[in-house]
């Protein structure tokens, strides 16, 4: 006989109520309490799930804690688990119904994203290394958690706990690639070297930890239904994944190749993509192996631009926003008061704790050796062995997935959750404990251009940003005037901000490699003009061109590391704004400016930010018999004291050794003589200036920061280009009354008086120096701009 279950449906469904005032004020059509309808009661579910998360992340952040634990915990507190009967004043079957629905959607909406942003070709290209740990990650914990599953039941008695297990273990053994990239993420180190490696191992392992689920779901429904209930199962995975690699991926890259370079794909694209994925989520009823259908999608559409990155840019915010922590937090309030026995009744929980113990033990192990034999520091393997073990959204979705199918029942279902909760509040306390990204700069001093020396090659790092950047930096070099006796090693790096996939990428443009379809046009274009600029100068200057796909807010540490790398002794940054021939503002980069600051606060070396008034541009050479004629470029340096004067000062004497440069050094003292800043060494390079005939030199006295002032101004419109020292948070009387009026504090007192917009008559390009400050401390440094 069949069951059947009679559920009592209202209709029509009580959706949105005539309004709270009606009940308050006593309006007849207010028969029902608000609370019944549904979208009232949802919107009250949301503002209590965000407002309690948050509270817990407020306190929780502080000790390194990540978001996704604080939801877990918001779920958790707002279940049955901690309010009892209480709960039920608060959560109504129905509600919950509405709150699981939405967030299972946003769950596989969150999964169809991460697979448009994964780049699986990655595989191939990664090292023995990184592909050893990715597979086993997945195979050590998974063939060691075999002896426990026979161990700890008997084969005919107990084979439904036994399959139960082996599912679990599955996702014990897991390497979720999800859950890695949000964890590198939180803890800020998607770019650094431990970074790399642990998405690389990471994409193996969940390639392969895919594969498993799909065999081990044919295995199951084998063993449960059947030979012929098997081969429906593969069949229909046989027929989505050719539906889905065959003829849906070949047809969207014909779209991208109808698609302009450079430009966006239609708003039809979008929209049938996205439909695709509105298909997907109905499947997830017809197998098991359908929950990763939005997942495999997502892995069909070509990764970055244009459609990767217009899906991730339309649709991210919203998923990661709103629809994920829904998700989250539903998680937790699937919670129950747990009832545990830990007799002998309750030998699958028992099993199942031991398996979990196996199964991360082996799974460090596994992750560690390889990366140790590797000869990878200590501390560096063990944070990889715990980044590759940790637990998140997915492992949360598969847990949530078996027990509403019923495959768990509510005991295990709490002991996956402090599982995951475990895991979750560990692995990033541990990993933020174990690796310190700064630890690369111990040692590494004195890199600075008064350390360097005279007439040998000067290692400089270039920024360029749009292609504007290109020829200020040239012009600069330019200016700089390279010679065969004074040569330079110039490295290009091309920064672009990650978009549409997960995994940051730097190539080298020296080694040949293949570049990736995102940056081969601009690339290319950038690398002609630097050679061409090399070929002009043959013998004096060599270049290296490099491009870093990265998120914005990581990007400081591409620029560092590549400076630490090639042991630059300056980085040359273009300032965050640009302006029109007739002075008005152009552009006004906010990003731009907060990555300049982090490179300021963390460079291994010398930095320059170099603001261009487009009045450098490249000019004949002159002939080696007439240094009688007039100079080429016209540079000033105003010098007032301090280490970043000094950087300053020392670079202007560079360029003053060829005859094309005309240098004035412009010493601005304090009228009352009480200079702190004096000092042998600045006497003693100011003394060579002095005796320099070529060098202009002038020294001035100013009783205050007006007077300076109106002497930098009026030097605008004399020269080229005016270079000073940062001095940032320097007080000296010269500057006093300045600091009130900066518009732009990070570039000091005299750099931000240049950079104000009322300059931009003067024509007059500015650099800003800052002589290099290694401060290596286990704890990160504060920004200056959020």
């Amino acid at each position: 006989m069949v069951n059947q279950t009679r559920v009592c449906i209202l209709m029509p469904p009580r959706i949105q109520s005539v309004g709270l005032g009606s009940e308050l004020f006593g309006n007849e059509t207010a028969t029902y309490n608000w609370y019944d309808y549904s979208l009232p009661r949802f919107e009250l579910h949301i503002a209590l799930i965000f407002v309690v998360a948050q509270i817990f992340h407020f306190f929780l952040k502080r000790l390194g804690v990540p978001l996704f634990t604080s939801q877990l915990i918001a779920g958790l507190t707002l279940s049955q688990a901690v309010l009892q009967d209480k709960s039920s004043t608060v959560w109504t079957d129905k509600g919950v119904q509405v709150l699981g629905t939405v967030g299972a959607f946003g769950y596989s909406f969150f999964m169809f994203l991460i697979g448009v942003k994964m780049d699986p070709s990655l595989i191939t290209r990664a090292n023995k290394s990184t592909l050893t740990i990715g597979i086993l990650s997945v195979i050590a914990p998974l063939l060691c958690a075999m002896p426990v599953i026979l161990l700890s039941f008997d084969p005919i008695s107990e084979r439904g706990p036994k399959f139960q297990t082996f599912f679990l273990s599955a996702c014990y053994a897991v390497t979720s690639f999800p859950a890695i990239i949000v964890l590198l993420g939180e803890l800020k180190i998607l770019n650094s070297e431990l970074g790399r490696i642990a998405l690389s191992s990471a994409i193996t392992g969940d390639l392969l930890s895919l594969f498993m689920l799909i065999v081990g779901n044919v295995l199951n429904v084998l063993m449960q239904d059947g030979g012929t209930a098997a081969l429906n199962e593969l069949a229909l995975v046989v027929a989505f994944l050719a539906v889905v690699f065959l003829v849906l991926r070949p047809g969207m890259l014909m779209a991208i190749r109808y698609t302009p370079e450079g430009k966006a794909v239609t708003e039809t694209c979008i929209f049938v993509v996205f439909l695709l994925f509105l298909a997907c989520v109905p499947l997830i009823q017809w197998s098991n192996f359908m929950p990763l259908a939005p997942y495999i999608l997502g892995l069909a559409i070509p990764h970055g631009p244009p459609l990767g990155s217009a899906l991730v840019e339309k649709f991210e915010s919203m998923v990661n926003n709103l629809f994920l922590p829904l998700f989250v937090v539903s998680f937790g309030l699937r919670m129950k008061p747990l009832d545990i026995d830990w007799g002998d009744s309750d030998t699958l929980l028992k099993a199942n704790v031991a398996l979990v113990v196996v199964a991360l033990v082996v799974k460090l192990i596994a992750c560690f050796l390889p990366s140790y034999l590797s000869r990878m520091p200590t501390m560096d393997a063990l944070a990889l062995a715990f980044i590759m073990s940790t637990k998140g959204i997915i492992d949360m979705g598969m847990f949530t997935f078996f027990f509403d199918e019923a495959i768990i029942d509510h005991k295990m279902f709490g002991f996956t959750f402090y599982v995951v909760l475990y895991m979750a509040t560990i692995v990033p306390v541990v990993v933020k404990y174990l690796y310190d990204p700064t630890r690369r700069y111990a040692g590494y001093n004195k890199r600075s251009l008064m350390h360097w020396k005279p007439y040998s090659e000067l290692p400089i790092v270039s920024v360029i940003h749009v292609p504007d950047n290109v020829a200020s930096v040239i012009n600069l070099l330019e200016a700089s005037c390279p010679t065969k006796e004074n040569p330079m090693d110039v490295n290009v790096l091309h920064l672009i901000k990650l978009s549409g996939q997960a995994n940051p990428i730097f190539i080298s443009h020296q080694r040949k490699r293949r570049t990736s379809s995102t940056t081969a046009s601009y690339s290319q274009n950038l690398i002609v003009s630097f050679n061409k600029f090399e070929g002009n100068n043959w013998g004096a200057v060599s270049i290296n061109a490099f491009t870093a796909v990265s998120p914005p807010d990581l990007m400081h540490d591409d620029i560092c590391n590549l400076a630490l790398d090639r042991l630059a002794c300056l980085i040359i940054l273009p300032f965050h704004r640009r302006w029109y021939i007739d002075g008005s503002i152009e552009s006004d980069n906010d990003y731009i400016r907060a990555l300049n600051a982090r490179v300021l606060e963390k460079a291994p070396c010398s930095v320059g930010i170099f603001i261009d008034r487009d009045n450098l541009q490249r000019r004949a050479p002159m002939p080696m018999d007439s240094s009688l004629e007039a100079p080429s470029y016209k540079v000033a340096i105003v010098f007032l004291g301090g280490s970043d004067d000094r950087e300053a000062l020392t670079l202007s004497k560079r360029m003053s050794r060829d005859n094309r440069v005309a240098l004035t050094v412009v010493r601005l003292t304090a009228q009352n003589g009480n200079e702190e800043w004096d000092s042998m060494l600045e006497s003693e390079m100011l003394r060579e200036m002095k005796s320099n005939g070529y060098i202009n030199y002038m020294e001035k006295g100013v009783a205050d920061g007006p007077e300076t002032a109106m002497i930098v101004r009026s030097m605008v419109t004399e020269f080229d280009l005016i270079i000073v020292g940062r001095r940032y948070n320097l007080e000296s009387p010269q500057t006093s009354g300045l600091k009130e009026w900066s518009e732009f504090p990070e570039l000091g007192i005299l750099g931000d008086l240049l950079a104000s917009v009322d300059n931009h008559n003067g024509k007059c390009s500015v650099l800003i120096v800052q002589q290099e400050e290694i401060v290596v401390s286990s704890k990160p440094k504060m920004d200056m701009f959020p």
